[in-house]
């Protein structure tokens, strides 16, 4: 399958990676390409640049958020949640409608230091306003509520038996990217409804951040025990 994956950072590297590696045609978009190849400094979180991750990706291909919106039958938004509706119309309208909307992305304020805060909550989601602002596209909100090395590998942590959440209006589309989900490993994938359950697992992000901080490290995940 062709997949488009919008946003460069950790998330997007290693959703493309991933789904390169399964066999995948990826195209992953980025604002400005010249500038994102150029950045040679690490990300805020001490990541490699994306250009030091391409040259072990090569397989990848890069472009504008337009190019790889119409690159892609699938996509990913693996955007920052600030961003992610100014990296959607730049992908073009045109190029989204009609497909799946993998959000990954969490709406996080970053704007009073650490931790960060939701800026949507309680009445709203990233993922409705997503669907709003682009009501022909299926979005389908999944896989924000962990670190982006379980994203793509679950069995790295307690044989993969821990939970993955899936959102959205979209019946088909859910069944979609229920079985992305399993080719990743997932083996619990629990759907909780339309996307306006997305406003659940996005306000996940504060337990998350203060477990993330209690246990000192990123691999942990939520288990659904039922």
């Amino acid at each position: 399958m062709n997949i488009g994956v919008l946003g460069t950072g950790m998330v997007g590297q290693a959703i493309a990676a991933r789904l390169a590696g399964l066999g995948h045609e990826v195209m992953v978009g980025t604002r400005n390409v010249a500038e994102t190849l150029a950045r040679t400094a690490p990300d805020p979180m001490g990541n490699p640049p994306f250009s030091a991750w391409h040259q072990h990706n090569a397989q990848v291909k890069l472009g504008a958020f337009a190019e790889a919106a119409a690159h892609g039958e699938l996509l990913f938004n693996c955007t920052g949640g600030g961003a992610s509706l100014a990296a959607l119309k730049l992908a073009g309208e045109a190029n989204l409608n009609g497909k799946v909307l993998v959000d990954i992305a969490n709406p996080l304020d970053f704007s009073q230091g650490m931790p960060p805060t939701l800026s949507i909550v309680n009445t709203d989601s990233l993922g409705e306003q997503l669907q709003r602002a682009f009501p022909q596209v299926k979005v389908v909100k999944t896989l924000n509520t962990m670190n982006a090395h379980l994203m793509v590998n679950p069995s790295q942590l307690a044989g993969g038996d821990h939970t993955v959440f899936v959102s959205g209006n979209d019946a088909a589309a859910k069944a979609t990217v229920s079985e992305l989900l399993q080719s990743f490993g997932w083996q619990d994938i629990i759907d909780l409804g339309d996307i306006s359950t997305a406003r659940g697992t996005e306000m996940l992000l504060p337990i998350w951040l203060r477990l993330f901080g209690a246990l000192q490290k990123p691999m942990f995940n939520f288990k659904i025990v039922r």
